[in-house]
């Protein structure tokens, strides 16, 4: 049998999803892997003599080779994760890991773009080849290229069994959001919570052929009940089971538990940035990031802090005279907050998420989000029918140019479904890059996890689901719309960490523009706009709480950073957290709580020693925003937008590009401003 992610393709083929199986993963990765082992050593024999026709686009061709095999099989274990492609992914996995380490530590071919980049040639080279140059240069030294021959062997092994276990720790985390549910038969236990999350734990107790409903630890489910249920016992059962996920405590207690891992993979991170001649895995994540050093972001996060924390207190102060004057709530607790402050948003603001929802209907937000781009952007995007794809909940849309030129493509996959990793996320299908045979366009992955529709009714979304469509689509138009055409700097490739998140971040700010909504917020059912009165109460609320939602990422990323700078300490990552909660935070939860075990980002994800990358990220989006604030929204605004931070992905250094757009560099007092966190 012909196995699919073998075959011939020109530049633009897309992956045959329809015959794409999970016995078809290893033989590919194993004969493409092989056939690139081949080709690099045949290339260094005779590269005495390097050019970027004979050392670097070579080298783009196999990475592309590569990832088209690699990169279904890693997208199909994300979207569609059953055991089959869980093994399938597990096989490939090390194998992969262990080609980049091959490569990055390969001295023939380091000394090879080192001789480029010294070379005559060198000099005419255009900026972005020069940065792909030191890019590379600089990752082979990071990659301990250098090493002597014990430690280099010590890092490759440190390097794979960190792919290894950092998986490990997410299977641990979907399988415990997995297998824990309850089954509910008195309706009236469900009291508070809206039609829409009833409905839903109905269909999810019909799919497993039980009565009645079931609630489950997939975010749309736990929310229902945590934001909306007035039985205070089930909220604090659904809590229990959703802050002690994979650890080893709670009601899955030992069974799934990441405990053991993170203490491993901390370890090993320390071990392999000291190799490499750094103090700790702080300053190694940081030297490909914006943020001068590990001090320089914990003093951003600090002077944040002090800007928050006031308003923060009083928002606390305020939600429990609230619940105590309501209810006679007393101990206001973790389980209680999300109810109280919706609760208390209605009463303040005068409207709740859920008044707001049927405003919301999945297919119009798309459609509404998409005009938004088009006008902002000059471009056009429409559907493209007759693509393969894994999911009939998937589709694919083809953006394009004023004059119908192609851009790219990309798939959305916007609901939750059972076997579906969590959160939401943007992935690379196929990058720009121009080939011998023309130009490969780029092509994106969108995924979600929004409630999905019910029966003949449209999926209504939540504004904060409204917010994640916008943040993922900012990833996407990061990938689609560059214009670079090395595929190393392309899109979002070489795009300094800590600015990647500055689109998607950036993208959120239209979905409280009123403009923006008028043309897409309407009533499911009537067609009805968004009324003024509602709209004005959302924009509003864009400040409701802020104070305590800002402390709560900044009580994330000093965790983060902390946790990868003071390892010489000898803290526990559990005394670690609560030392930064006593510091920062102006709530606590209780002391089994196990957020860490189900901290994905930084011990399982790219964001490691990065998260403080979100709130940077708001601060350069913010500032962005402002600009299009002080232009009127001009035209000419997005196209500068789109002209130097979209369009140049990686080629360039991302504060250059930040100051190309802004005219100088990020100021925070926007952020302040649009989070209501001024005096």
């Amino acid at each position: 049998m012909t196995n699919p992610l073998l075959a011939p393709v020109a530049p633009n083929t897309l992956p045959a999803f329809s015959v794409i199986l999970p016995e078809h993963a290893e033989p590919a990765i194993d004969a493409v892997l092989a056939e690139n082992r081949n080709a690099l050593a045949t290339l260094l024999v005779s590269e005495t003599e390097p050019r970027w026709e004979t050392l670097i686009e070579p080298q783009e061709d196999f990475s592309d080779r590569l990832s088209r095999a690699w990169g279904p099989i890693q997208h199909l274990f994300g979207v569609h994760s059953t055991a089959d492609w869980r093994k399938a992914f597990n096989a490939t996995q090390p194998k992969i890991t262990e080609y980049g380490l091959e490569l990055s530590q390969n001295e023939p071919l380091y000394r090879a773009y080192e001789r480029l980049a010294a070379s005559p040639a060198a000099a005419s080279f255009s900026p972005t080849r020069r940065k792909v140059l030191s890019d590379a240069i600089r990752d082979f030294k990071l990659s301990g290229i250098a090493l002597p021959e014990d430690q280099k062997a010590r890092y490759k092994t440190i390097a794979l069994r960190l792919s290894e276990i950092q998986t490990r720790f997410e299977e641990n985390l979907m399988d415990a959001v997995q297998a824990w549910s309850k089954q509910v038969s008195d309706e009236s236990l469900l009291a508070g919570m809206t039609e829409e999350g009833k409905a839903q734990a109905a269909e999810k107790a019909k799919a497993k052929g039980l009565d009645g409903w079931l609630l489950t630890l997939d975010f749309p489910s736990f929310d229902a009940v945590i934001s909306y249920a007035d039985n205070r016992d089930l909220r604090f059962e659904l809590y229990e089971a959703y802050a002690t996920r994979a650890s080893e405590l709670g009601p899955q207690g030992g069974q799934f538990d990441n405990s053991p891992l993170m203490q491993e993979i901390i370890a090993l991170r320390d071990e392999q940035a000291r190799l490499l001649g750094f103090n700790n895995f702080a300053e190694y994540s940081l030297a490909t990031k914006m943020a001068e050093s590990p001090d320089a972001v914990e003093s951003f996060l600090l002077e944040l802090s002090a800007k928050a924390r006031p308003f923060a207190m009083a928002e606390l102060e305020e939600l429990r005279a609230f619940a105590q004057a309501r209810d006679g709530i007393t101990d206001l607790a973790p389980w209680d907050t999300a109810y109280y402050s919706e609760k208390l948003k209605e009463q303040k603001l005068g409207y709740s998420e859920e008044e707001l929802r049927p405003y919301f209907p999945a297919p119009q937000v798309i459609r509404g989000m998409f005009e938004v781009v088009e006008r902002m952007y000059g471009v056009t995007i429409e559907e493209a029918p007759g693509i393969e794809t894994w999911h009939r909940d998937v589709s694919t849309w083809r953006l394009a140019e004023a004059d119908g030129s192609e851009i790219g493509l990309f798939y959305l996959d916007p609901f939750a479904r059972q076997d579906k990793r969590g959160g939401a996320w943007m992935d690379e299908c196929l990058v720009r890059r121009r080939t011998d045979t023309g130009l490969q366009r780029p092509v994106a992955y969108l995924t979600c996890n929004f409630t999905p529709p019910l029966g003949n009714q449209p999926a209504l979304l939540t504004h904060d689901e409204v917010l994640t469509l916008f943040h993922e689509f900012g990833h996407g138009l990061h990938h689609l719309l560059t214009r670079v055409e090395e595929a190393s700097v392309s899109g979002i490739r070489g795009v300094a960490w800590d600015a990647v998140e500055l689109p998607s971040q950036f993208m959120e700010n239209w979905a409280y523009d009123r403009a923006t909504l008028n043309g897409f917020a309407r009533h499911w059912q009537t067609g009805e706009v968004i009324p003024d009165a509602l709209l004005s109460k959302l924009q509003a609320g864009r400040g409701f709480q802020a104070g305590m939602q800002t402390l709560r990422q900044i009580e994330f990323s000093l965790f983060d950073l902390r946790l990868h700078r003071d390892t010489a300490d000898g803290i526990s990552i559990l005394d670690r957290l609560a030392a930064t909660r006593a510091e920062v935070s102006v709530f606590q939860p209780p002391a089994w709580n196990r957020m860490p075990n189900s901290f994905g980002h930084i011990f399982a994800g790219g964001y490691a020693a990065g998260y403080y990358s979100y709130k940077w990220a708001e601060v350069l989006s913010a500032d962005a925003f402002a600009a299009f604030e002080e232009s009127d929204f001009s035209p000419d605004t997005g196209r500068r937008f789109r002209d130097t931070v979209l369009a140049n992905g990686g080629s360039q250094d991302a504060m250059d590009l930040f100051i190309a757009f802004r005219g100088r560099k990020p100021e925070v007092d926007a952020l302040l401003r649009h989070s209501g966190l001024t005096a």
